[in-house]
């Protein structure tokens, strides 16, 4: 095996890199990776200049990936590290730039080393990516390689390599066969479901209907009347979005299956939107934006319309995205998610390292807690 390091995901053949994906994982295919490149949200100017590294045979044939890139900020990563910058600046040293293995913009857990399928050696190709990336994070002069939201199964030769786990917490939802939306409301608790259904009426009542649509049912206009409300929910943060509208239309274009988004109308006029991707298993709630303020419409948007698809289509899964504890209330429990880190310097490697195990506990007592405030009648299997 071999291990060398690309320019841009678009010098690799579509077919080759998505033969490495077992599964229907929107966010590490091809077409999304090179999306966001030939978009430019993904490039230097935005702080995600791609470095994607290849494991190879003798004969060429691609073995594995990991997507990789250099990194001169540490925003839209949703790991975070901004304290350890700080530390760095107060010793006179620069944390930035550092290598981030993960997808931009993009807090969902899933494959980072990537194998192909039925491999007898894929530990080795694994290793030999890792050792690549560490290689190269020294020889370039970075403080650190990040490997965000890996798959807890990848966590193994993540600490045998060396990086330091962080362990944090989102919110999901599972579908335990439910038949429709009330089967899964007759598991709350007596006052958490009228709450439900009582905000849930606020919107029918206020005349808001949705229509749910792949990327193939979404043009061009469509996608003028969705991006003022994505864009409005950032800059009501005071930020830039992330992704352009030149991204959107490329992946309603190249993976239209993947793409669902859930747009809410009062009558013609869209008031809200929710652009989430899905996978075989799980629908991935990722941005959201609505014009005016009407109470529960982020809750009808956001999650109750997701799952309401997920029992629908019959998928196992639904990740809102981060944070938001406001989920709990409406079915989402505690999840952990990690994330991987190696330092340059030893002695910040142990500080982290101390650190870590320190906020582990928390994260457990915080999971523990927060436990015990799900809607659900009794804890489910």
């Amino acid at each position: 095996m071999r291990t060398r390091v690309c320019e841009s995901i678009q010098t690799v053949l579509p077919e080759d890199w998505n033969r490495l994906l077992s599964d229907n994982y929107p966010f590490m295919r091809h077409e999304f990776l090179s999306a966001l490149e030939e978009s430019g949200c993904a490039s230097k100017d935005t702080g995600w200049l791609p470095y994607p590294i290849l494991c190879e045979s003798a004969t060429g044939e691609l073995l594995g990936a990991m997507p990789l890139y250099l990194k001169n900020n540490s925003q839209g990563e949703f790991v975070f590290d901004f304290a350890w910058a700080r530390a760095y600046e107060q010793v006179g040293q620069h944390y930035y730039p550092k290598l981030v293995a993960a997808i931009p913009f993009t807090p969902a857990t899933g494959p980072r080393l990537l194998v192909r399928p039925n491999t007898d050696s894929s530990d080795n190709v694994r290793g030999a990516l890792l050792s690549a990336a560490i290689e190269l994070a020294v020889n370039i002069n970075t403080s650190s390689l990040h490997v965000l939201f890996p798959l807890e199964s990848e966590t193994t030769i993540l600490k045998n390599h060396g990086l330091l786990l962080r362990k944090d917490c989102q919110f999901h939802w599972q579908n335990r066969n439910y038949v429709d939306f009330a089967a899964f409301l007759d598991t709350f608790t007596s006052s958490k479901r009228k709450k439900t259904r009582r905000e849930r009426r606020r919107i029918r009542d206020g005349g808001i209907h949705f229509e749910v649509r792949n990327g193939n049912e979404l043009d061009a206009q469509d996608w003028e009347r969705i991006m003022p409300l994505y864009t409005a929910t950032f800059l009501r943060h005071g930020r830039m979005p992330y992704l352009n509208q030149q991204f959107f239309e490329l992946i309603a274009q190249k993976m239209p299956d993947n793409l669902v988004v859930f747009m809410g109308f009062k009558g013609a006029d869209l008031v809200a939107t929710a652009i989430c991707f899905r996978s075989d298993t799980t629908l991935y709630g990722r941005y959201w934006g609505a014009n005016q303020f009407i109470d529960c419409l982020h809750f009808e948007t956001c999650y109750y319309q997701g799952i309401d698809y997920c029992i629908q289509q019959g998928l196992q899964y639904f990740e809102p995205g981060t944070q938001g504890e406001h989920k709990i209330s409406r079915g989402f429990v505690p999840t952990q998610t990690w994330s991987a880190h190696w330092l340059v310097q030893p002695q910040f490697a142990a500080a982290i390292d101390e650190y870590l195990d320190q906020e582990r506990v928390h994260i457990d007592e915080y999971i523990d807690t927060v436990q015990g405030h799900v809607p659900y009648r009794r804890e489910p299997d």
